[in-house]
Order: C-alpha cells, then structure tokens, then sequence
C-alpha cells in the first residue's frame, strides 16, 4: 500500500495537503470509504479511511496508529555540496532510504557551489522516506560555513573524511555501535590543511573510506552505510 506524507497529524491535522491529495485522488483514484497509510515523518505511521476524496484536501479518521522508536545511533552527515545539483539530490535520496538522521550543508574554501535551495532536497528526502518505509524525515539544513559548523558540533563521535591513502583508520573500526556521529565529507577539492587542522582542533578525528578516491556524493553515501551496517 502506497504512504502519504503529512505531518502534524497529532494536532489535529486530519488532511492531506494538496500536492498528496492530488496524488491520492487524481492519480491513485482513491475514492470515500478506502483505506490509507500515512506517515508523519516523525517516527509515526497511521492507517486511516477516507471521508472526503477532494483532490485539493483529502480528509480521513484515523483506525489505527503505531510509534517507531529511535534506532540506536544517530548520523549527522555534514557535506559540501557540489556544482551540480543532481548529484545532491541523488545523495539525499539514498541516504535516507539507508538511514540518516540529520544533514547539514557546510561551506568550505573549495567548495564550487556557495547557494543552495534546500525545499527541493526535502521534497526528494519526503518521497525516498515514503518508498523505503522509513518512519522518521532527517532535519536538513541550509548552507552554513565550515568553521561555525564545527564549532557549533556536539555529537559524541566526530569525524573527518580526507583523502590520505597512508591513513589505515577506516570509518568502521574509529566508529562505535550506538553512538551519536558526525562524520564530515569535502568538496571534490577536498578540504583544506587549515580546516583540517580546525576540525582536530575540536575534536574531529580523521578517518578513511577506503582505498579509493571518491566523489563527494559517493564518500557521503558510504559513510551514511558504513555506520548504518555498524548499528545492524
């Protein structure tokens, strides 16, 4: 059964918004009386009937509602993003369908692309939340410059991923299961001796993704599995 995204469902909101009701009406031909599922994306999914197929605001009564706890960890993926857009998109999407908590835009000095419009990201995290069953909607936030970012970092295990083939402390073995991670990911220029040395300087270790060189949507993706398949 398809999921339908709507927050605030706890307060009271007993409705679709219009983009989810055209979709449940117009395009899946839900009708009066049909049974739904929706997520809140707040770690709540609901079984529900329709009782007003309005393509503009679909109204239901709740049946049934089940709470999903916390997993045991938490990631906060910190990245900069590229000069391409799609390939920031295509990150967001399959990181959350892994499993991601938080994700954060930093500005770094080789960073190619210094605006970014966030209300599309979410909109590819809102739909890659409902196709993978998740639960929970990951916070996402806007660009922030680097130095703030790390001064501002509060998670238990702090890292930073830096293209150095002699450095053998890979991510699964500096991480540890159920923890609370930070782990950030560079520009394709990767990032400076000067932030590296700032992001030591508050306790950022640094840690390797493997042997390979990779592109920056690609180090986060394996980051975000990597400490996913260490919570398994």
């Amino acid at each position: 059964m398809p999921l339908f995204y709507q927050p605030n469902v706890t307060s009271g909101e007993h409705f679709l918004d219009g983009e989810e009701s055209r979709h449940c009406v117009k395009v899946l031909r839900h009708s009066n009386g049909d049974a739904i599922e929706i997520i809140d994306g707040d770690g709540s999914k609901y079984t529900a009937v329709i009782t007003n197929a309005n393509h503009k605001k679909c109204e239901f009564n709740i049946t049934e509602a089940i709470k999903k706890q916390h997993p045991p960890h938490y990631i906060h993926l910190a990245i900069s993003p590229t000069k391409n857009m799609d390939r920031m998109e295509w990150l967001i999407e399959k990181i959350v369908e892994i499993g991601v908590q938080e994700v954060s835009f930093i500005l770094c000095k080789n960073s190619e692309r210094r605006v970014l419009k966030i209300d599309r990201l979410i909109k590819k995290a809102i739909s890659a939340m409902k196709q993978s069953g998740q639960f929970y909607l990951p916070k996402i936030h806007e660009l922030n410059s680097f130095d703030k970012f790390i001064s501002d970092s509060v998670q238990e295990e702090k890292f930073i991923a830096y293209v150095d083939k002699s450095n053998q402390s890979f991510l699964h073995k500096a991480a540890s299961a159920k923890s609370n991670y930070c782990i950030l990911i560079g520009p394709e220029g990767d990032f400076t001796k000067e932030e590296l040395q700032a992001a030591f300087d508050h306790q950022f270790n640094m840690v390797s993704l493997g042997p390979s060189t990779l592109r920056t949507e690609t180090a986060g993706l394996a980051a975000c599995h990597t400490l996913n398949l260490l919570n398994w």
